[in-house]
């Protein structure tokens, strides 16, 4: 069976490996690493925190090559705990006392059950554990394990790295590019060397001649690429740009973060939720909710691809609106007070006198209907929340 391109052209070595200077140049982390582990026999679990395509799997394969120890490959996406717990055991002969190297690719789909599990292995130093994740690791792995590993940062490939990368599969498929074709190629690609590798071998394949040109690439590209996991970093990134965006009044900004929520497939209703609360804590005009509530209306009622207009529409208007959080910061003012004096009694003055006795003692007495006194409990008397933009 023919291997696909980007396996056929995968580095076995750090010299060959494209990208993440940081991590493998000279001065490089896991350069170090390696070097010293030859003399003290060092080498901890990592965690290989960054976006599809930029290297991950790959840097842990050539780790392993590099120390010389048993590899067990593992996808959280289909793998339990105990496929693991299988291979791993220190009493199997294979391993000859020599802690192997799991990788889990997408260890952020392992549950904190899951997670748990691992905790025995990796502190005892049964394991080195390698695990790679498009997704922040302060929000998927659990800090147990994130305290026994060290988590390195890939950064998204570079137009340089990918062109480096996109020569050596030329060379490979005998075929060229020309400039704005690699153009294109890099710009879909969105820094993922796997999507640009895959999208050249297929491109290859439909053509006869020796260049591939962008409708070719268009063709076995088909869609391009949108890294936004509704769960991940990404989306927190993107939603809060958009809230941000809408603040400050950048409607341009706002309909790009809009427009890249809605081509990832977002719910439009999550979406519509967050303009229905943004209307009622940033803008002045009571109209901007009722906007934001037609906006969600129609969003439930006919659904994509239509309401993304009306979604886009209720963004204009409330980007352009006038901004004020007066009422919003006043009530968080009241709220932080409520929260650090608790239930403060009410005046008398105010208090409805609904018996007799209630009456007796004061319920209600001196109680003028539109006088200027504060009806604040007295350890707030004086206290000024609203205060009009």
């Amino acid at each position: 069976m023919t291997q696909p391109l980007p396996e056929l052209l995968r580095p076995k070595t750090l010299k060959d490996f494209v990208g993440q200077e940081n991590l493998v140049g000279p001065s490089g982390i896991i350069r170090k690493l390696l070097i010293n582990q030859s003399t003290n026999n060092y080498f901890p679990s990592l965690i290989l925190w960054g976006p599809p395509g930029s290297g991950k799997t790959t840097l842990a394969r050539i780790i392993a090559n590099y120390l010389k120890r048993e590899f067990f490959e593992f996808s959280a996406v289909n793998t339990k705990i105990a496929d693991i717990q299988k291979v791993i055991s220190p009493t199997s002969p294979r391993l000859r006392g020599i802690s192997p190297i799991v990788f889990i690719d997408e260890i952020h789909r392992f549950n904190k059950a899951q997670q748990d599990k691992l905790l025995p292995y990796v502190e005892k130093g049964n394991i080195i554990l390698i695990g790679a994740t498009t997704e922040n690791p302060s929000f998927e792995v659990i800090p147990p394990l994130l305290s026994r590993s060290r988590v390195l940062i890939l950064s998204r490939l570079s137009e340089k790295d990918l062109t480096k990368i996109a020569g050596k599969a030329l060379i490979h498929l005998k075929k060229k590019l020309n400039k704005e074709s690699l153009e294109f190629l890099l710009e879909a690609s969105n820094g993922d060397a796997r999507v640009m590798l895959n999208v050249l071998e297929i491109a290859s394949n439909l053509v006869k001649t020796p260049t591939i040109k962008i409708p070719d690439l268009e063709t076995a590209l088909q869609r391009r690429q949108y890294t936004f996991d509704k769960r991940g970093e990404d989306f927190f990134n993107v939603i809060s740009a958009f809230i941000k965006s809408m603040r400050a009044s950048d409607v341009d900004s706002a309909l790009y973060y809009l427009a890249r929520m809605v081509a990832a497939g977002q719910d439009p209703l999550y979406i519509a939720r967050r303009m229905v609360v943004f209307a009622s804590e940033d803008v002045a005009s009571p109209t901007a909710l009722v906007v934001a509530n037609a906006v969600f209306q129609v969003c439930n009622t006919i659904g994509y691809p239509e309401c993304q207009e009306n979604l886009a529409a209720g963004v204009v208007y409330l980007a352009t609106a006038k901004k004020d959080r007066s009422a919003y910061e006043a009530y968080m003012s009241a709220l932080k007070d409520v929260n650090t004096f608790g239930n403060l009694p009410v005046p008398l003055k105010i208090r409805n006198p609904v018996t007799k006795l209630m009456d007796e003692v004061g319920y209600g007495k001196g109680y003028e209907k539109y006088d200027k006194e504060s009806y604040l409990p007295e350890k707030l008397r004086g206290k000024e929340y609203f205060k009009k933009n």
